[in-house]
C-alpha cells in the first residue's frame, strides 16, 4: 500500500512536465536570432504561427544591412512553427514558412 502510493505520489509530480512538453502551442516571447546574409537591407520583419495570417511586427529598431548582418530579437509569444515574412528596403518582401523557434534559434537569410 505505501508503495503504491509513493508511486502515486511520484506520477502526480511528473504531470505537469509531461504536459508542458506535450503542449508547446503558446509558448512565451523568447530570444531569436536574424543573420541577413543577402545583399539587400531588411526594412521590416513579421511573424506568424504557422497556417495563420495574424502577423505581428517584430521591431528592428533600424535595416538589417545586407552582408551577414545579425540581429537578436524578441519574437513574440507562440507556437514553435512559425512563418517569417521579410520585406527590403527595395520593396521586396519574401516568406519563409515552417520555422521551428523552439528547436531552432536562427534565421539565415540567404539571397532570396
Amino acid at each position: 500500500m505505501h508503495a503504491t502510493r509513493l508511486v502515486l505520489i511520484a506520477l502526480a509530480a511528473a504531470l505537469p512536465l509531461v504536459s508542458h512538453a506535450a503542449d508547446r502551442t503558446a509558448l512565451p516571447s523568447k530570444l531569436f536570432t536574424v543573420v541577413n546574409a543577402s545583399f539587400a537591407s531588411i526594412a521590416s520583419l513579421e511573424v506568424a504561427d504557422a497556417g495563420s495570417g495574424a502577423w505581428v511586427d517584430v521591431p528592428l529598431g533600424e535595416p538589417l544591412r545586407g552582408g551577414l548582418a545579425t540581429a537578436t530579437l524578441r519574437l513574440p509569444e507562440g507556437g514553435c512553427l512559425r512563418r517569417f515574412r521579410v520585406t527590403f528596403r527595395d520593396g521586396r518582401s519574401s516568406t519563409v514558412e515552417r520555422v521551428d523557434t523552439c528547436r531552432f534559434h536562427r534565421l539565415r537569410l540567404d539571397a532570396l
